[in-house]
């Protein structure tokens, strides 16, 4: 059993996360991966993994919330807290991250066999279904804010 982060441990990551340059310079991350174990580059590997887990810290607090990115990463601590749904299962919007994540196991599958077709369509696919799942948080997130409700 891990113990949660304090409050403001937590407030802390999700502010420094929530910089648009820490969101999109992680977007690329899964190719990197996927590319990391095609070239069976383990170097750029662990680097692509280390990547992964320091990024979140490395940037300031945004100074608004008005970057698509922002609000990205403020949907997404939205909605696995105030709305208390989690980040995958087979409702929607999750749906789409449940498709990219069994998307990433195809391509890393494809890369470990060698197969450079397979691997990047299933690269694409888990790309875009992460980012179709963030456009339908933040959608939820801002019609939250101004009131209005969401077309899903």
């Amino acid at each position: 059993m891990t113990t949660p982060l304090p409050d403001s441990a937590r407030d802390w990551f999700w502010a420094r996360h929530a910089n648009p340059k820490s969101g999109w310079s992680r977007v690329p991350t899964g190719a990197v991966i996927v590319y990391a174990v095609y070239q069976r580059d383990w170097r750029l590997l662990t680097a692509a993994c280390l990547w992964t887990l320091v990024n979140p810290v490395l940037f300031v607090p945004p100074e608004t919330e008005d970057a698509w990115m922002t609000r990205a990463v403020l949907a997404e601590r939205w909605w696995l807290t105030e709305e208390a749904n989690g980040t995958m299962g087979l409702g929607y919007p999750n749906v789409c991250n449940t498709g990219g994540a069994l998307a990433s196991v195809v391509a890393l599958y494809a890369a470990w066999r060698r197969r450079p077709v397979s691997a990047a369509i299933a690269t694409i696919v888990m790309g875009g279904l992460k980012l179709w799942w963030l456009r339908e948080l933040v959608q939820k997130y801002d019609a939250r804010e101004t009131g209005t409700s969401s077309h899903r």
